[in-house]
């Protein structure tokens, strides 16, 4: 379980999650980066605008992240055995070039 303190858009508190302290660092390190480029557009934008153009910023990324999903497990889906033989040969390709490469 993780505890982080939260120094943001003027607000300082503390949330505590199921998550280790590292992962919740990573998650409000990004939510800044997205506030700061919302900020740094030159608008005189407040705090609480500034959040809910974080918010949909993000729930904009989730949603394509989720479409793309969906888009390749029908993709996957829709393969035949054939094509799934083929999609590892080329994988087992790919992790042989990249294994001499590397030597």
């Amino acid at each position: 379980m993780g505890k982080i303190q939260i120094n943001l858009l003027g607000s300082s508190f503390t949330i505590q999650a199921k998550e280790d302290e590292d992962y919740l660092k990573k998650l409000v390190d990004y939510y800044k980066e997205i506030t700061r480029t919302i900020s740094s557009t030159g608008r005189n934008i407040d705090p609480l605008q500034v959040s809910i153009i974080a918010g949909i910023t993000l729930v904009d990324e989730l949603y394509k992240e989720k479409k793309r999903n969906a888009t390749c497990e029908k993709t996957i889906q829709g393969n035949t055995e054939e094509d799934l033989k083929a999609q590892q040969i080329a994988l087992t390709l790919l992790d042989r070039l990249d294994e001499a490469l590397d030597e």
